[in-house]
């Protein structure tokens, strides 16, 4: 053989080897399923010591995964926190600071970074950001806030109206994505359900789940918000006073007249085909005949307005986590489960009656906290609880390492995969930062602030009001001791705290001291 041809030959080999290692690094990389819901609060989960309901599928990825105790929004509100993960950000920098805002999908995103890799990445379900996504190669996503009964879809060609219920299609749509995609490439799969966000209407099969039983009802049902910033009073957000009859509690307005005179319809039932409807009519309406019988007063009548949107509530979680187990199944009957590392979160927390509310918004630990929960075979340590105190804005950074990608500089977050890999043994952060910047809806005003392990301070920016908690003495947050002289250490350590972290995330104005 010439000499000439042989090193052609040889280079030829080499060239060729170089690319089935190539190949073969690829198909190794791991699968990422993030599975999303809106609204769902740690205190629905059993896993994380739930004394409501039963989540026997979520349950499942907590004992085969770690699951993190301290997990928090950097703005509990859902566009803003969805903004977070895409972009590793925080709203000041990502641009997105309320649900009025508009994502600028030309930033940098996580799923662009890991598409340019050679990752498949696909979104389903709720997207809720306004511009059309970008960084997938496959999206189909609710318009809006989207719809329980019989919801529509839209892609960038068309729009799609489906028979059935959000979370079942929601589901549906993601497995049908994983058969068709290309089994050669890793895949990024984000499965984003709408529930269970207001008006929280529940599946034909759940309708009347809870029925013949009472939900324990939280300590502070019954807040007088007394012992903090008057603030509080002032929320728009209140079990007693703010849920419409027929919006939210589905009983007919015009029997039961809103004393704050709104009567909004729910935009469920006109979307109901008979048979749905028939159902929905039959577990309600002996329901409503009752309550219209008895007509509770005051703080019975509280009692039971609580018991309705909780139940509705636990319900729409009954279909999510059913659906979660049949994600997990098909994992398993595709030989998918060994290389897939599954994420459960959600876009933050809400209230389950703690200080007689609903919603979120507020920096108080129902609506700060979120759920998270990471199963990655081999690596992160079954059963394992973490409580390191990590953010959304970490989302993004820890799938770009899993995948084994740099993260940007820019990224406010930073992965996770050392608290996966070492749990509470790695070394990490001691504070995070929060910023809640809408002006409207519920009546919760602009505020910043900072969270350590024992303490919380919040500031109201614009009524320059402070308060800080004991976390230790006072989980409940129903004391401020801004101005407790045993506390005068602390509040200055706790303000040092939140201007150095606004100077690192660069965030515009000065916050004082008062």
């Amino acid at each position: 053989m010439e000499r000439r041809t042989f090193l052609q030959l040889s280079a030829l080999s080499s060239l060729l080897a170089g690319k089935w290692a190539a190949a073969e690094a690829v198909s190794e990389k791991p699968n990422i399923l993030f599975l999303f819901t809106d609204d769902h609060a740690v205190q629905a989960i059993s896993a994380y010591g739930s004394r409501i309901n039963n989540t026997p599928n979520i349950d499942r990825l907590a004992r085969e995964g770690t699951i993190f105790d301290r997990c928090f929004c950097c703005n509990s509100i859902c566009a803003p926190s969805r903004a977070a993960i895409l972009t590793g950000k925080h709203s000041h920098a990502n641009g997105l600071r309320n649900n009025q805002d508009t994502f600028d999908g030309r930033q940098l995103t996580f799923p662009k970074q890991m598409q340019e890799a050679g990752y498949q990445t696909a979104l389903i379900g709720k997207w809720h950001l306004k511009t059309d996504p970008t960084g997938f190669d496959h999206w189909e996503i609710l318009p809006g806030q989207g719809s329980y009964y019989n919801p529509d879809f839209r892609t960038a060609e068309e729009n799609t109206h489906y028979i059935g219920y959000a979370t079942d299609i929601t589901t549906d749509l993601a497995l049908d994505w994983l058969d068709k995609r290309n089994e050669d490439e890793p895949f990024m799969l984000m499965c984003q359900h709408k529930a269970p966000h207001r008006t929280w209407a529940p599946p034909p099969e759940f309708l009347t789940l809870y029925d013949d039983e009472d939900i324990p009802e939280p300590e502070t049902l019954f807040d007088d918000y007394s012992g903090r910033s008057e603030v509080l009073k002032k929320n728009e957000m209140t079990i007693a006073g703010h849920l419409m009859y027929d919006y939210d509690l589905k009983v007919s307005g015009s029997e039961v007249p809103d004393k704050l005179g709104r009567t909004m319809k729910n935009p469920e039932v006109k979307r109901m085909n008979p048979e749905q409807r028939a159902a929905w009519d039959a577990a309600y309406g002996p329901k409503n005949e009752k309550f219209l019988k008895d007509n509770p007063q005051g703080k019975d009548l509280v009692r039971w307005k609580y018991q309705r949107y909780i139940k509705d509530y636990l319900r729409c979680i009954a279909s999510v986590d059913k659906n979660i187990g049949r994600v997990l199944d098909y994992l398993d009957e595709k030989g998918l489960a060994e290389n897939t590392i599954v994420v459960y979160s959600s876009d933050q927390g809400f209230y389950l009656g703690e200080h007689g509310w609903y919603d979120k918004r507020w920096m108080y630990e129902e609506s700060m906290r979120m759920p998270l929960i990471v199963r990655w075979p081999g690596v992160a340590r079954a059963g394992e609880r973490v409580s390191a105190l990590v953010q959304n804005i970490d989302f993004g950074p820890t799938f770009l390492d899993i995948a084994g990608l740099e993260v940007p500089r820019e990224m406010h977050g930073r992965s996770m995969s050392a608290l996966l890999e070492e749990g509470d043994e790695a070394p990490w952060r001691t504070s995070i930062y929060y910023h809640y910047y809408e002006k409207g809806e519920h009546n919760v005003p602009p505020h910043e602030g900072v969270r350590t392990e024992r303490y919380k301070l919040i500031h109201f920016t614009e009524l320059k009001k402070w308060e800080l908690f004991d976390l230790k003495k006072d989980p409940s947050e129903m004391k401020n001791v801004y101005k407790d002289p045993a506390y005068a250490e602390v509040r200055m350590e706790m303000q040092g705290e939140l201007r150095s972290l606004r100077r690192r995330f660069q965030v515009q104005g000065a916050t004082g001291s008062s």
